[in-house]
Order: C-alpha cells, then structure tokens, then sequence
C-alpha cells in the first residue's frame, strides 16, 4: 500500500510539474510574476500542498523558478532554462559568424522598422501579421518557426518600399536568423526561446501596425541587441569552458 501511494504521489507530482513547466514556457506566467499561492495550486489541480511543494521544486531545479523567503515562488527568465540545456560544445567559427551578421543587421533593421511604420501598405502589414501568426502557429516546428522568422524579418524590410533593405536580408539567405542549428536544446527549452522572440516580434509587429516609428525602432533595436548579448554570452561560456580543458590538460 505504502509502495503503491508513493507511486501515485510521483505521477501527481509530475503531472502538476509539467502543467505549470507548460504554462511557463508557453508565457501564461513571465519573467519576474510570482506563481500562484501553494493553497491556490493545490485547490486548482485538487492535489495535497506536498504535491504543490514536489513540483515547484522540480522546477527551481530546472531553473524556471526561485523562491524568496517570505516573498513566494518566482518565475524566472526561461532563456536562461534553454541556454542551460545546450551542448558541452559550440561551434565558435558559426557564433562568430552569427555575431558578424547580427551586427551588420542591427542598425539596417531597426531603421527598416521605423520605415515600415511609416510608410506599409495596407498589403504589406498583412504579410508582416500572417508572417508573425505563422511563427505563433509554428513555434513547435523548427522548420515551420525559422521560415515564420525569415519570413517575418523580409516582410517588415519589404514594406519599407526601399528594396535595399530586402535585398541585403535576401543576400543572407538562412543565416539572417542565425540561431537557427546553433542553439541545441531540449523541446522545452526550444520552445521557450522562441516563445521570448514570439513576444518580441509581436512588441515591433503592434508598433509597425501603430505607426509607431520610433515605438518600432525600439522594439527592434532591443530584440536584436537581445540575439547579440544572447550570442556573446554563448561565445564567453565556449572560451572559459576552453580554458578549463587548457588547465586540466596541462595539470594531467
């Protein structure tokens, strides 16, 4: 009996983890919002409070969440989950590249953004929110995510009416959305990065819809100067963990 209690109190465990890990990565709950009491998660999934306590503690130790003493349980910034999960090795000569072409793209990007708030067709605001609907519908999909993000990118260049923009993207081909094989994570962590780029390519879509020049400027400025420092910190982690394997060689 006792054999058969502990069983079903890990299967509830898991179940309450995942629903909540779900909700999370899907960004029902962001970076920074507290969860919802112990006594409300035990009332909504009608599971006991050491359930609750069980699961919230599978998750701290996959990094989603931190509790603060006297404070609650709080979600944490699940791109740092997903680039937890990523290989022991990296392909530096591709990170350099990805930096190269992010930081040519930067400055081009952000005024294709301010441009396309002033000046899309009504046409072309339709292309850039199927494009952006089509990354929602396909966050799951890594082939169908990466067209939806291309497309999305070529789409707000195109609507600037100064085909220059587009034809530098389009020169690019794939490796304008340079992640793309270079970020290897588990499903989870998969899918909450690209649901962090989902949010930040809605912040720029609303604000080209708007026409918000400088609301879309920003917004591209920072969801590309996100990508940099994302990639930066890829390319420090790959040096330090070098250096490492240097000393335990030279130790050996």
């Amino acid at each position: 009996m006792a054999t058969q209690t502990a069983a079903r109190t890990g299967t509830l465990v898991y179940k309450v983890s995942e629903a909540l890990r779900k909700a999370i990565l899907d960004g029902e709950f962001l970076p920074g919002e507290k969860l919802p009491s112990e006594a409300r998660l035990t009332q909504e999934h009608g599971v006991s409070r050491t359930v609750v306590r069980e699961a919230v503690a599978a998750l701290r130790s996959d990094g989603l969440v931190e509790p603060r003493q006297g404070a609650g349980v709080f979600v944490l910034d699940p791109i740092a989950f997903a680039f937890k999960k990523t290989k022991p090795t990296v392909d530096s000569d591709r990170i350099y590249t990805s930096l190269e072409i992010l930081e040519a793209r930067t400055p081009l990007e952000i005024e294709a953004a301010g441009l396309a708030a002033l000046r899309r067709s009504p046409a072309q605001e339709e292309e850039i929110f199927e494009c952006h609907a089509a990354g929602i519908a396909g966050r799951n999909d890594g082939k169908a995510w990466s067209d939806a993000d291309i497309g999305l990118h070529l789409a707000i260049a195109k609507a600037t009416n100064n085909p220059l923009f587009a034809t530098f993207l389009e020169m690019q081909g794939t490796s304008i959305i340079p992640q793309t094989g270079q970020i290897d994570t588990d499903e989870g962590g998969e899918i909450a990065y690209r649901s962090l780029l989902i949010k930040e390519h809605e912040r720029i879509v609303f604000a080209i819809s708007n026409g918000d020049e400088q609301g879309a400027r920003d917004a591209m400025r920072e969801h590309l100067k996100g990508s940099l420092e994302r990639y930066r910190n890829l390319l420090r982690e790959e040096r330090l963990r070098h250096m490492a394997c240097l000393r335990q060689d030279s130790e050996s």
